[in-house]
């Protein structure tokens, strides 16, 4: 009644949480930089409004993020490798539809190790800066912890045996100090496992891990509300710090990843559509572009199932049982645009803080990328939990992620597009292997 009453009560639109964020990076930048260049990085009261007010604002809302890791991807992994085994137990599609995963995300993971490299986006600052932003970020007594670790580490024979965890709940309780690797093998087991016991012995386990999963995704939903606080106050820190060289590194990583995102989408899928299912890419990406659209708008993958189950049908003309299958465990399973994203931003954020990671432990945290998107929630900023874990392998503060945030709405709605239409990429494929093509209306088809 008061609406009726009073048309403009409800007409007021809120400002979106993403152009919050945005405006914060904006401010707290501007607000840097000009401290930075004015009073200067070492000036007491710059040094007072860092340690007293921006970090703590950026440390506990990052601190919110962190706490549910542990619970995200223990749930999120166990539900998305039993997702995939239940696939291979389906037989010659779900295997099929597994085998073009694994490639894909490959393919993608390759790209992200080639382009970081080719254009090393975090190369351009100085010792000294990256002296004054490890001041910044990471305590003293967590680089005495690296150090330890370091020179604790099994080698050979020993470090494959560590990798099988004797407590699971010790790897947790260490997964932010280094105990990631052991527990997300203790998580692919458990999944494994979990899709070879009895449906109906598994049911009680597998409603209990997706109430934990969705009790997970509210906490991040929840952690996210503080974003343009904590974003402000992490990037005031760099900026004051650091001055434009942080933002000019910046600039190059988002770049970077909409490029590797772009080469992915068209000359990757394209030439997958045309070798495989014989069809013009063009007309291919013409047809799910609604869904592609849905994808940017959304940032989810699974806000985007309903819209892409209706277009593979009635569109791309996919029969249901493969088309619904494929995109149903694909929403969570097949992420490689999230793989991609997420091995290019931990090397980015390593070449930052001067870690110099050689061929052999950038493609280990390019595999673990490929687990984590397995592992990553289907919602805006679900890799962010995923990402501080691979940066505290490879020894980068976690509290780094602070400085690609407030960025992140472009490059989470591009790398989403990214992982839809892969989806129904494999679903094409998998529909010409087992020769079961029907024909597309002329009016979806155009």
């Amino acid at each position: 009644m008061d609406r009726m009453e009073n048309p403009t009560a409800g007409s007021k639109k809120r400002m979106a949480l993403h152009t919050k964020i945005l405006l914060s990076l904006v401010i707290g930048a501007v607000a840097g930089i000009l401290a930075q260049s004015t009073l200067g990085s070492d000036h007491a009261s710059v040094q007072w409004v860092v340690t007293n007010l921006a970090r703590p604002a950026g440390s506990i809302f990052l601190n919110l993020i962190f706490m549910i890791v542990v619970p995200l991807l223990f749930s999120a992994l166990v539900l998305g490798v039993s997702e995939m085994g239940d696939a291979a137990k389906i037989g010659r599609v779900g295997l099929r539809a597994l085998a073009l995963t694994v490639l894909l995300s490959g393919i993608a993971v390759g790209i992200a190790l080639l382009a970081v490299n080719t254009f090393k986006p975090g190369a351009g600052i100085t010792p000294s800066e990256r002296e004054r932003l490890m001041a910044t970020y990471a305590k003293p007594e967590d680089a005495q912890k690296r150090i330890a670790q370091s020179e604790q580490a099994a080698k050979g024979a020993d470090a494959i045996v560590e990798l099988i965890p004797k407590n699971p709940l010790d790897s947790a309780v260490k997964a932010l100090e280094g105990g990631l690797l052991p527990f997300m093998v203790f998580a692919l087991i458990f999944g494994i496992a979990l899709c070879m016991v009895e449906a109906e012995k598994a049911l009680p386990v597998t409603q209990f891990l997706e109430g934990l999963f969705a009790v997970s995704l509210k906490v991040i939903e929840l952690a996210m509300k503080l974003a343009p606080i904590g974003v402000f106050g992490l990037v005031f820190s760099t900026a004051a710090t650091l001055g434009v060289a942080a933002f000019v590194a910046l600039g190059k990583y988002a770049l970077l990843v909409l490029g590797a995102l772009l080469v992915q989408q068209f000359l990757v899928y394209g030439a997958v559509i045309r070798l495989i299912t014989k069809k013009n890419p063009l007309d291919f990406f013409r047809q799910i572009r609604e869904v592609m659209l849905t994808a940017f708008v959304t940032s989810s993958s699974n806000a985007t199932l309903p819209t892409a189950l209706r277009v593979a049908e009635e569109n791309v003309g996919l029969p249901r049982r493969i088309s619904t299958f494929v995109l149903t465990v694909g929403a969570t399973a097949n992420q490689n645009g999230t793989a991609l994203f997420e091995g290019i931003t931990v090397i980015f954020l390593a070449q930052v803080f001067g870690v110099n990671l050689d061929l052999g432990q950038q493609l280990t945290v390019l595999l673990l990328a490929i687990l984590a998107g397995v592992g990553t929630a289907g919602v805006p900023g679900g890799a962010w939990p995923m990402i501080a874990l691979l940066l505290v392998k490879v020894g980068v503060p976690p509290e780094a992620i602070g400085l690609c945030l407030g960025i992140d709405r472009i490059l989470d709605m591009s790398r989403t597009v990214l992982n839809v239409t892969g989806d129904i990429t494999i679903a094409s494929c998998v529909t010409a292997w087992e020769g079961e093509k029907r024909e597309v209306p002329e009016m979806a088809a155009g």
